[in-house]
């Protein structure tokens, strides 16, 4: 064989082995995106009253189950070699967390898993987002001074964006029940979701244990910051947002403890401090991996 043909047949060699390479992960990364689907949909089985009843049936928890699996296996995957700065990974990571989080509530409440037809399809659309950007650019963390540190910290900070990600769900039901009674008129949609009353106690319950769990982050992240650089504080976007939510979230608290404040008002500045952590997390890597990249 020639030397022109030898160098091309280790061409096409090269070509085949580098596709399948890539369309393992494609695969894997739609196979978790379609196990989403199900649940996302689940409350329109029977014209979206399926869902209406005092409990969940066991399609509800089959569907969510597969859903948790797929996304949850797949963040796993992606996380085998040790914790990276993707933001799909951050995004799947926060997908899998929600859900879990979501399972917990939905069994140890009567009625948080009325949340489904607004928490699924959200999340699956962040599956969606997550998958239109699989190739970003990601850094290792694996090997950086204070890396254990930092893993703890994205770990509760992952625990923290998905307990605000269901505490805002559980805001914007509230708005759309109210609404609803303002109007007179009563949807499918707000038939199927928690009542104002159970919807305010969903949101402050969630809100008391976000607002826990992101001051333990913000230590942890002081913790990480010193081991790595030897500083107590970095005010860069992520940590000034981040304490913005922490602030807003506990002038909520305070509010609504001192002046009883609830329904559409403490709904609305929950969604601003949920915003608020949007960008500090997910917000800050689509910037530095997508838009900068």
């Amino acid at each position: 064989m020639s030397p022109y043909k030898l160098r091309a047949s280790l061409f096409r060699v090269d070509a085949l082995v580098y596709s399948r390479a890539m369309l393992r992960p494609l695969l894997f990364n739609i196979a978790a995106l379609a196990s989403l689907a199900p649940a996302a949909l689940i409350h329109l089985r029977h014209g979206g009253q399926a869902l209406d009843d005092r409990r969940p049936d066991g399609v509800f928890w089959a569907v969510l189950a597969v859903a948790l699996a797929g996304s949850t296996s797949w963040a796993f995957s992606l996380l085998g070699v040790g914790w990276h700065t993707g933001f799909s990974i951050a995004l799947w990571v926060s997908i899998a967390a929600s859900l879990a989080l979501f399972m917990g509530l939905s069994l140890v409440t009567r009625t948080g898993w009325r949340l489904t037809p607004l928490l699924l399809p959200y999340l699956l659309l962040l599956g969606i987002i997550a998958t239109i950007w699989t190739q970003a650019p990601e850094q290792p963390l694996a090997g950086r001074p204070g890396a254990d540190w930092l893993g703890v910290h994205i770990l509760i900070s992952v625990l923290t964006y998905g307990l605000l990600t269901i505490a805002a769900v559980a805001g914007l039901a509230v708005v759309l029940q109210e609404g609803a009674i303002k109007a007179k008129r009563p949807t499918r949609l707000t038939r199927i979701l928690p009542s104002v009353a159970d919807g305010e106690s969903l949101q402050i319950r969630l809100l008391i244990a976000g607002e826990i769990v992101l001051g333990i982050d913000l230590i942890t992240g002081v913790a990480a910051q010193y081991a790595s650089q030897g500083t107590f504080l970095s005010l860069d976007h992520k940590t000034l947002l981040s304490l913005l939510a922490f602030a807003v979230i506990a002038l909520l608290l305070l509010a609504h403890w001192r002046t009883g404040i609830r329904g559409r008002s403490i709904a609305r500045y929950l969604l601003v401090a949920y915003l608020l952590l949007s960008l500090a997390y997910p917000g800050v890597k689509f910037v530095t991996d997508v838009l900068m990249s």
